[in-house]
């Protein structure tokens, strides 16, 4: 009989054909994520138009689906830590999907907010468990780039959702672009066949038999016996409590991240939802407003993948760091009436710089807690940052309404980037002085 630590039997085991089946198939259900967040900015400047919204109605019609992104954030992720981190997958996909497919439905504001809340619902739970799921799965000497890698998926599901706009609206309107959704749905038996679930889950629940099968894809050298007993190096800690995430040196580095996911979040929602129409009223073309969609999101998934690079050699913290920087540069740049190819490329940056930091903020937070409370502080961490997503195209319609000059409106946007900066600065410290206090404390 022998007892294996399968969190450090991952961490030195190559990254085989089993993980990437998880890193596929997270970002597949990442994509169909992404698709269902920004099909709203497509259809935006179409609503606003139809239904003779002001732009403060506009931003708060958005809004719903970030309320139920927050309320999904903090529900999914607790219940993940208790009930299975694919149970809570695969209900959220199912939540968001048939809910985006009724919008498409929606004859009035009022119905619209509705599915889009549910929807919203779905959404928050998803990215909090597919990031821990994948996390877990990683060896951490990859585990941010591969955690980046699937959270790009995220990226290209706003590419289809500008790509079909330029498509589909122009021709049939907007309620085809919330229809599509039904086609994901195919994928559910796919996901529930194939995704595993959580290696560190199966243990706690003292499914032994279940998690040596997994193992064992992950690991086949392993040659596991029916007596050998796995253990997960992170399964004994505290109870899922959001106060367990303030304990043990981990105040300031949590209130930092949470600064940063909040205005982070509010920075890719208030873009997403806002830059065609603002694009469109300073003079560009409706594909060309559009097509700044795709650039952003081309932007963001560079960024996840490139982002996870970087932070795997030289600590995601100082990568965080230097992304915030160039996002506020970028974003006030875009602001000063560019010609489209210099434009197309500051969005590009922008979309690199505040969606790729989402992912990279995730992986961060992944990195921060142990098992048992991770799933929480990621469902926290979302659930704050969704607060930002709420703001951001509020307060874009509120600010927009002022019709203020573009340059004065872009100045105003790259605020959320530098206290990003400065948070980002202050938790890259703490965080460093906890990890030598717990290196020391174990010696």
């Amino acid at each position: 009989m022998r007892t294996i630590d399968v969190n450090e039997a991952i961490d030195g085991s190559p990254f085989g054909g089993f993980q990437w089946m998880v890193v596929g198939l997270c970002g597949l259900l990442l994509i169909v994520d992404g698709y269902d967040v920004f099909v709203a900015g497509t259809v935006l400047p179409t609503l606003i138009a139809e239904w003779g919204l002001t732009k403060p109605q506009a931003g708060a019609l958005q809004a719903w689906a970030l309320f139920g992104m927050m309320f999904g954030a903090l529900i999914f992720g607790p219940l993940a830590d208790k009930f299975g981190r694919k149970r809570g997958i695969m209900l959220s996909f199912l939540l968001f999907t048939s809910a985006t497919m009724l919008t498409g439905s929606a004859t009035s504001p009022t119905e619209f907010k509705i599915f889009r809340f549910i929807a919203g619902l779905g959404c928050g739970g998803l990215m909090p468990n597919a990031v821990a799921l994948m996390n877990e799965y990683a060896p951490r000497r990859l585990r941010g780039t591969m955690v980046a890698l699937m959270f790009s998926g995220y990226s290209v599901g706003g590419i289809v959702a500008a790509g079909l706009g330029i498509g589909l609206i122009p021709h049939y309107g907007w309620k085809p672009m919330f229809f599509v959704a039904a086609i994901p749905l195919l994928l559910l038996p796919v996901v529930f066949w194939k995704l595993p679930e959580s290696l560190g889950f199966l243990i706690r629940q003292g499914k032994q038999a279940e998690a040596r099968r997994v193992f064992g894809r992950i690991n086949p050298a392993a040659g596991l016996g029916p007596d050998d007993k796995l253990v997960f190096s992170e399964i004994k800690g505290a109870s899922a409590s959001v106060f367990e995430l303030f304990r043990h040196q981990r105040a300031v580095p949590t209130a930092m991240l949470w600064i940063s996911f909040f205005c982070c979040l509010l920075l890719v929602y208030l873009l997403s939802s806002w830059l065609p129409k603002v694009l469109q009223e300073a003079g560009y073309a409706e594909r060309a407003s559009l097509l700044s969609l795709v650039s952003l999101n081309f932007g963001g998934m560079a960024g996840a993948i490139m982002g996870g690079w970087l932070g795997d050699r030289f600590g995601l913290p100082k990568v965080v760091v230097g992304f915030f920087f160039a996002a506020a540069v970028s974003i006030v740049l875009i602001g000063f009436n560019l010609p489209a190819a210099v434009l197309f490329l500051m969005v590009f940056v922008a979309g690199a710089t505040t969606i790729g930091t989402q992912i990279l903020l995730y992986a961060s937070v992944a990195q921060l807690y142990n098992l048992s409370v991770r799933s929480t502080g990621l469902g926290w961490a979302s659930g704050v940052g969704r607060i930002g997503a709420i703001v951001g195209p509020t307060f874009g319609g509120m600010l927009l309404a002022m019709e203020l000059p573009l340059q004065q409106n872009f100045m105003i946007f790259a605020a959320p980037a530098a206290i990003s900066l400065v948070a980002m600065l202050v938790f890259t410290v703490t965080a460093a002085n906890r990890a030598r206090t717990v290196a020391l404390a174990a010696t």
